[in-house]
């Protein structure tokens, strides 16, 4: 692995040390060189857009991007914290902070709150049995008095293992988008998941899940493995012959996992080479990174990989990604809507017409430069991205 030094010539590596935030991040030469000669003739003159969601599920703010709340898309579990799994990754933890909602009246009662505050929709999940279900059977008439009650209202739903009638059941609830983890590796399904499950099994849910009217947006955590990577190939090829609305890549965060199994931080290179792969197998179908990924100067090693490889869009973008995108040549719009954990709302945001804004390189680097001298001067915290166009607008 050749890193890159402040004397190599590649354009791409020169445009890399121009963005201060990302100046210092060790990147791959080789693997630099191999995304540029594949995609800047793409890039050129403001081709490939790339969309920076501002997910509202947590909130986030970089210097670059202005904060956003966590109202717009609550996460909402009908399990409360409990799940019968207890995956060596979660041990379901990711449920605890969610709002819980355990019988189809209390998921009325907080759906009515949601919109009362002014909520767009929200990601439902809950924990799952040893199957790796979700036993969501006892809400489908109320998620369907939802949809009849409140048209405008978005349900992302994290439908877990499902057969044909499951999906079925989900699409005339009216689910707007159906998302699941693909896993490609039996060993990870047993030995992570603890699940007596087969890979032909995940491979048999998303049949069942595009065979529905609902958008599909299959998620495919890489480092799944205990941060390896393992089975993440297989799953682009069960992707492949079944054709989703869109694809979500995550880098797993195993924050809980018990010190008797630890996880490795998968490496950002891995990771980089595997965006490659996948935009090139998925060339026609949207491909996301989720908000979903280690935190610190490996997020902007990965961020940084993804903008290259020609990902269409980003979650909680990395400081400085959007100057970066904009340097490559990318048309850059960042839109104010839910990602990863509300992933129907990517999907739908821009052919549903919610505001995206636009921004041009010119106004990102002014704007920086003044903010920074503001910062130093009067030790202000960060500000916003710099609003140039409404979407739609022709650029400068």
């Amino acid at each position: 692995m050749s890193l890159i030094s402040d004397t190599s010539s590649s354009p791409w590596e020169d445009l890399v040390r121009r963005v201060e935030p990302l100046e210092d991040i060790p990147l791959d030469a080789d693997l630099v060189q191999t995304l540029e000669a594949e995609n800047e003739p793409r890039f050129r003159g403001r081709g490939h857009p790339v969309d920076l969601y501002t997910p509202t599920f947590k909130s986030f703010q970089t210097s670059e991007i202005s904060s956003c709340g966590k109202n717009a898309w609550p996460a909402v579990s009908i399990t409360g914290p409990d799940c019968k799994l207890r995956c060596d990754h979660c041990k379901a933890k990711l449920l605890e902070p969610m709002i819980p909602a355990r019988t189809p009246e209390a998921l009325w009662r907080v759906v009515n709150g949601i919109v009362e505050q002014g909520g767009q929709g929200m990601l439902l999940t809950g924990g799952s049995n040893h199957r790796n279900e979700v036993e969501y059977g006892p809400f489908y008439d109320t998620i369907r008095r939802i949809k009849d009650s409140f048209p405008g209202f978005r349900i992302a739903l994290h439908t877990a293992l499902v057969d044909d009638d499951a999906a079925r059941c989900m699409e005339q609830a009216g689910i707007d988008a159906a998302m699941m983890d693909v896993i490609g590796a039996q060993e990870t399904i047993t030995q992570v998941y603890h699940l007596k499950r087969t890979v032909a099994d995940f491979e048999a849910t998303l049949e069942a899940l595009v065979n529905t009217r609902m958008k599909v947006v299959p998620h495919i955590v890489m480092g799944l493995h205990y941060g390896h990577f393992l089975g993440e190939w297989e799953a682009l090829k069960m992707i492949q012959r079944h054709r989703p609305d869109a694809v979500v890549l995550v880098v797993v965060m195993p924050f809980y996992a018990p010190d008797s199994k630890p996880f490795v931080t998968p490496r950002a290179v891995d990771v980089g080479h595997f965006f490659h792969d996948a935009r090139r197998a998925l060339r026609d179908l949207p491909l996301l990174l989720g908000c979903a990924r280690p935190a610190g100067q490996v997020k902007g090693e990965m961020d940084a990989y993804a903008v290259m490889a020609g990902i269409d869009g980003l979650a909680h973008p990395a400081d400085g990604v959007v100057e970066l995108s904009a340097r490559l040549g990318r048309r850059v719009r960042v839109i104010p809507s839910c990602c990863s954990m509300a992933v129907g709302e990517e999907v739908m945001a821009l052919n549903d017409g919610q505001a995206a804004l636009e921004v041009d390189l010119k106004a990102i680097v002014a704007d920086e430069r003044a903010r920074r001298r503001q910062r130093s001067a009067s030790g202000m915290g960060p500000g916003g991205i710099p609003v140039v166009m409404e979407q739609g607008a022709s650029g400068p």
